[in-house]
């Protein structure tokens, strides 16, 4: 499958151009010179990955997302535990991660074509952008030259990542840390289009603490009942990690605006989607994209939301280190 060839609408552009001092160091062609067919050996990869098992797309979108709110994009969610250090893969929130396998198969054939040049922070940003597309989304711009850092933390992965179960006042805190605003809020939510969710992430919605649905209704009365039963069937109890849901009935390995659909008739999966209709403007964003009408602008949001996280807090210059396995430090 080919990636579709883009432009840059304006916004983007500004997007692009609105950038700090360290994230203007970052730029579209940054390996012109000293990797030049980076993108292409990046698609290349992805193109065979996602064709092998297409319901990769969404784990490794939110394997960029979860390295992103910690340290940056720095890709320390990449990096393995060593004796005296608990890394952030190993966090709670982090468990459920996959797709480290693809990122070390995507930068072994960089390290082949250019040897210590390419960071795994960049290879994962690119990766996730191709992610979205190969899964019919939108398309965007890159700017390269992050670098990859020495630290992983499993305690501040778990302190700082958005939790499943968070209310709008305190996402929009979590992102507001990382200068994120409530619209990126809500777009980068749509993200949830793609991949599935063990039961735990969101068993609390259907059981109560002893572990029943009782006889008294619903525990989380925000979820439509008709797909709490139906969630009920897969995810027998609080603790079951056998089964997987889909976060987007139907359509979880197509990036589309399906998501806002299911969040509108209070069916998204988590407690932070069902939080999207408690404000009023995360709730007028997700039932605007929810009447189907509003795809353009939905991806063209996403493609500038995604930027703006792909741009924080990153390392470059000479900060940090090009990783020669995205795993381990040199």
């Amino acid at each position: 499958m080919a990636i579709r060839s883009f432009l840059l609408p304006l916004a983007i552009v500004a997007v692009l151009a609105a950038s700090s001092a360290a994230v203007a160091q970052l730029e579209i062609g940054f390996y012109s010179k000293t990797c030049p067919q980076v993108e292409e050996i990046v698609r290349e990869e992805m193109v065979k990955i996602i064709a092998a098992a297409p319901s990769l797309a969404g784990p490794l979108l939110r394997l960029h997302f979860h390295d992103c709110f910690v340290r940056g994009c720095d890709a320390s969610v990449l990096l393995d535990s060593t004796k005296g250090n608990v890394a952030e893969k190993d966090a709670k929130p982090n468990k459920s991660l996959r797709g480290f396998g693809s990122v070390e198969r995507v930068k072994a054939k960089l390290e082949a074509a250019c040897p210590g040049v390419v960071s795994c922070a960049d290879v994962l940003t690119l990766m996730s952008r191709d992610a979205v597309v190969l899964a019919k989304g939108p398309n965007w711009p890159v700017a390269l030259g992050r670098r990859d850092g020495r630290a992983s933390s499993a305690t501040e992965a778990s302190a700082e990542l958005p939790p499943a179960n968070g209310d709008v006042p305190l996402l929009a805190k979590i992102f507001a840390s990382k200068d994120l605003n409530l619209k990126d809020l809500v777009v980068l939510s749509g993200a949830h289009t793609l991949g599935t969710a063990h039961c735990p992430s969101y068993a609390d919605r259907l059981y109560n603490a002893t572990g029943t649905d009782g006889a008294y209704g619903l525990v989380d009365t925000s979820l439509d009942s008709e797909y709490a039963d139906k969630l009920r069937l897969k995810c027998k109890s609080l603790d079951d990690r056998s089964m997987l849901s889909e976060m987007d009935p139907g359509s979880y390995k197509t990036f589309d605006s399906s998501y806002y659909g299911h969040v509108a008739k209070r069916r998204g999966l988590f407690r932070s989607d069902a939080a999207l209709l408690t404000d009023a403007t995360t709730s007028e964003y997700v039932q605007r994209v929810a009447t189907g009408k509003f795809d353009a602008e939905f991806f063209k949001d996403f493609s500038e939301s995604m930027i703006k996280m792909g741009n924080v807090g990153v390392l470059t210059g000479a900060e940090g280190e090009i990783r020669k396995k995205c795993y381990v430090l040199n």
